[in-house]
């Protein structure tokens, strides 16, 4: 039977927070391109991937939550979800399942369906960092029937334990479409296209954004006296987006918020730095070019708990990679107003600097996949190849 026999293709797809989100939207857009157009979404996602045609079963918001007291109150609620998401694709009967990132409810699903007897194949998106806590963890997803990594040097550990590992590069560093223009995006903003302007993101979590926006907002404060006409603009996302207007509703510097990707290019284009939290948004704003200062804040017990564990010098990628800091980490008790605003500050006033950094950040966007067949089309390949679809290597 040829392809053009075959029925559309069936992925039942589950990403529960933002980045997810994005890698999501991205492998979907891949599939539809290396299929021709011969497949069908069905699962739990967000407005990216409901944006190329999956309507999720569940509001993503209420799955993206992180730190184990952040965790506690809604554990009945995620394990409620978990099961009904079992049964949903049980229902379905798809081609394969498809969990991204949020092992914990990705991988409970998963394990569900497999004592289940399901016989379609269990596949998983972006692997738990054993490498930095957790190394056990590897052991215990040998149940899957394969999984997709983003990094060149995740594979042997999984691998070792049997289970299939392919590495297939990281979306973040394929950002496609040119950004507009600085000037008209400023001005469409309401915001002086002559000013210099410092962009802010403050995470796609509830938690994170409770927690940095007073941080950021008082770094901006002490910056203002030393930066005349300092404006900042904010990337976001739906979940949080109406927290983050309110809150820059009452700073006394002109301000703009900003969803979507399309935004999201035009502000890192348009700003001469960024504060951001940790996240995959570091490397977002390496393949854009936007020198950045990373900084991050949990609950006093989510960060006691994380010291014993990580195995990690560093929070970004880039460094990690690097294994020297690149992007600036200001973490827990470091990222203060005056330690921010003094790095941040050495950004702005100085070009050396910021090319420096945009330099220094390249060998790493190289070990993820830059150049070359684009990662979301190396996934797409792969998981077709898993449904016994296997595509022509263009």
């Amino acid at each position: 039977m040829t392809n053009s026999d075959q029925a559309p293709l069936h992925v039942f797809l589950i990403a529960g927070e933002p980045s997810g989100d994005q890698l999501g939207a991205r492998l979907m857009a891949a599939l539809k391109q290396e299929t021709g157009g011969a497949v069908r979404f069905s699962g739990v996602g967000g407005p990216l991937m409901e944006a190329e045609g999956m309507k999720s079963s569940i509001p993503m918001g209420e799955l993206a939550v992180m730190g184990i007291v952040e965790v506690l109150p809604q554990a009945l609620n995620i394990l409620r979800r978990m099961r009904e998401t079992a049964e949903e694709a049980l229902a379905a009967k798809p081609d394969l399942y498809l969990s991204i990132d949020m092992p914990d409810f990705g991988l409970g699903v998963a394990k569900r369906l497999r004592a289940a007897g399901v016989t379609f194949p269990l596949v998983h998106y972006v692997a738990p960092q054993v490498w930095a806590w957790k190394a056990k963890r590897a052991e215990k997803m040998v149940f899957l029937d394969h999984l997709l990594v983003l990094l060149p040097f995740e594979p042997p550990y999984f691998e070792k334990h049997g289970l299939a590992t392919s590495f297939v590069g990281h979306p973040v560093v394929e950002i496609s479409g040119e950004a507009g223009d600085p000037r008209e995006f400023l001005t469409r903003q309401g915001l002086d296209p002559d000013a210099p302007t410092l962009c802010l993101l403050p995470g796609s979590r509830k938690m994170e954004v409770n927690r940095l926006l007073s941080l950021f907002r008082e770094t901006v404060d002490l910056l203002l006296p030393r930066v005349p006409g300092l404006q900042v603009v904010v990337p976001t996302v739906s979940t949080v987006a109406e927290r983050v207007r309110l809150d820059l509703a009452s700073w006394s510097l002109p301000s703009a918020v900003v969803e979507g990707q399309e935004n999201k290019r035009d502000a890192f284009a348009s700003s001469l730095a960024a504060l951001a939290a940790s996240g995959t948004v570091a490397v977002e704003l390496a393949a854009a070019g936007l020198p950045a200062i990373i900084s991050y804040k949990v609950n006093a017990l989510s960060a006691a708990v994380a010291r014993r564990v990580l195995k990690v010098r560093f929070a970004s990628l880039i460094n990690i990679l690097l294994d020297r800091e690149v992007q600036p980490e200001y973490l827990q008790e470091k990222a203060t107003p005056a330690a921010l605003s003094a790095a941040l500050l050495t950004l702005i006033e100085n070009p050396a600097a910021r090319e420096a950094q945009r330099d220094a950040v390249r060998p790493a966007l190289e070990m993820l996949g830059a150049g070359g067949l684009p990662p979301s089309h190396r996934a797409a390949r792969k998981v077709l190849e898993l449904a016994g679809r296997p595509v022509e290597q263009k």
